[in-house]
């Protein structure tokens, strides 16, 4: 799991819970960060992040999450590439996984032998993993915050849709969740919905059409990364 990925994925976490003194401190013992430590690292009293955590203070502005987060990532002794990505296991996902590097989009697209759709100008940026999903059953079988944890550590990453027919079901999905992907790869569409296309350019994702022989094939050229 790459630092910044994981940096926007507790970030993430923090300001979009209804509780999120909850979630922080779920994230601290997660990355087993004392308290006192996290305290000395963002210059405040321990107290300050106690009342924070047990939901005493209001909820914490957005510089004070920034430096919280920063300070668990700088302090925890967990090795970041053994972290537990959260969507493993769930029905739809066929595989998740972080790049140990950022990777750009021009070179994922190759990986899986894609043709770009929409989102040409956007080929330079960098995304930090991927996700590989059974698109019938994600978008079917994974509701409220089960489908948000399609994006693993970050949403900066490429959503693969196997079994599509038009593409337009997967585009649906992704435009009505507040998360987006950088990248979605829709694998050998019978015929691509024009709606698809426009729903990537509105959201300004990258998308691509990938031709690869089947999924094997797909998650092969992405090991590469991982």
């Amino acid at each position: 799991m790459h630092k910044d990925g994981l940096i926007s994925k507790i970030a993430g976490d923090i300001v979009t819970d209804d509780e999120p003194g909850k979630t922080m401190r779920a994230w601290r013992i997660r990355l087993e960060v004392k308290q006192s430590e996290l305290a000395k690292f963002m210059g405040v009293k321990p107290s300050v992040l106690c009342d924070y955590e047990i939901g005493r203070r209001s909820s914490p502005g957005v510089k004070f999450v920034k430096r919280y987060v920063e300070g668990l990532v700088k302090l925890t002794k967990k090795s970041l590439k053994d972290m537990v990505i959260d969507g493993e296991g769930l029905e739809g996902i066929l595989e998740i996984r972080e790049f140990e590097e950022p990777v750009i989009i021009e070179e994922l697209v190759k990986a899986v032998k894609g043709k770009v759709v929409e989102g040409d100008e956007m080929l330079d940026d960098k995304i930090y993993g991927y996700t590989v999903l059974d698109s019938i059953k994600a978008i079917y079988a994974l509701s409220g915050f089960e489908f948000y944890r399609i994006f693993g550590s970050t949403s900066e990453r490429a959503l693969v849709f196997t079994k599509v027919g038009m593409g337009r079901s997967p585009l649906v999905a992704v435009r009505v969740s507040p998360l987006k992907p950088r990248v979605v790869v829709l694998h050998r569409p019978r015929q691509l919905d024009p709606l698809a296309i426009e729903l990537a350019r509105k959201e300004r994702i990258v998308l691509v059409v990938s031709e690869a022989e089947d999924e094997e094939e797909i998650k092969e050229g992405l090991k590469g990364f991982s």
